[in-house]
């Protein structure tokens, strides 16, 4: 018995010792859209933060319910605010209800693309083009700023033939991906940074009217509190930010790999930028 209650007792001492380290640290709790470059730095500073010793959640949730949840404080944050033009109005209404760190990538844009081979080279062309691409637009998810702005644009440039498809980034590319396998015209809702530049030739449409806006910026944003709540935490994402060429590099990686894997790949290689965040 004696025996038996050392070896429980060592046992019990060597399972308290393997526990991670963040047990001691706590948890934090991220939400994030199912958007390729939103997917790849909510990844890598989720493996930073782990690094770090903290537990960490992150959330798949609509554009919608990541500004709302941050601002309601059910989440500690997100790095996928796209302003000053897609995000506008959850900024108008949640801005002063959040805490908008700044700028973790510069460059970013969002507009409608076709493949290289299609013959149309501006969104007023597609009027009268409407039955080439089926008289449709390949959007992503419902509540995405990118699907208001297309909604504006379809209006603004008469695009009366048109329906725009709501689904998802993954559905959105995959209906890319067949099109162009078959040489097919297909129009889509598309921005930079995204994965799909990379892999196919691809052009966006000219917006004279300038419905996207111009060149937009990704910002990271916190809940009211949590520099208090969790300083080394705040400082982290008030500190985080990467190039396009980063990020893009991260999205390709995930396409052979799970975004976890091609995070801690890109943190790997990648020792003095993120040891930066950290100050």
């Amino acid at each position: 018995m004696r025996k038996l209650l050392s070896i429980l007792a060592i046992t019990a001492l060597f399972l308290t010792l393997s526990l991670p380290a963040y047990a001691a640290k706590g948890e934090v709790e991220m939400a994030y859209v199912e958007w390729a470059e939103t997917v790849a730095s909510t990844n890598v500073v989720k493996a930073v933060l782990e690094d770090m010793g903290y537990d960490v959640d992150i959330i798949s949730v609509s554009a919608a319910a990541m500004w709302k949840g941050t601002a309601a404080g059910d989440v500690d944050g997100f790095t996928g605010a796209w302003l000053p033009v897609t995000h506008s109005s959850y900024k108008k209404e949640l801005g002063d209800e959040v805490v908008i760190l700044g700028k973790n990538l510069i460059g970013a844009k969002i507009g409608l693309a076709v493949p290289e081979y299609v013959d149309v080279d501006s969104i007023p062309e597609l009027a009268k083009n409407a039955d080439k691409f089926n008289n449709e637009i390949v959007g992503i998810d419902p509540g995405a700023g990118i699907m208001q702005k297309t909604e504006k644009a379809m209006e603004a440039y008469n695009l009366d033939d048109f329906e725009i498809i709501g689904s998802s980034g993954a559905m959105m590319t995959a209906t890319l991906k067949n099109r162009i396998e078959n040489n097919k015209p297909v129009v889509v809702t598309a921005w930079t940074p995204h994965w799909m530049f990379s892999r196919w030739d691809l052009k966006y449409l000219k917006d004279p009217k300038k419905v996207y806006g111009e060149a937009e910026y990704i910002a990271t944003v916190a809940r009211k509190g949590l520099k208090e709540d969790k300083p080394e935490v705040y400082n982290l994402l008030k500190n985080f930010n990467w190039s396009l060429k980063d990020c893009q590099q991260v999205m390709l990686w995930t396409q052979d790999s799970s975004p976890a894997e091609a995070a801690k790949r890109w943190i790997k290689e990648n020792p003095d930028k993120v040891a930066a965040w950290k100050k």
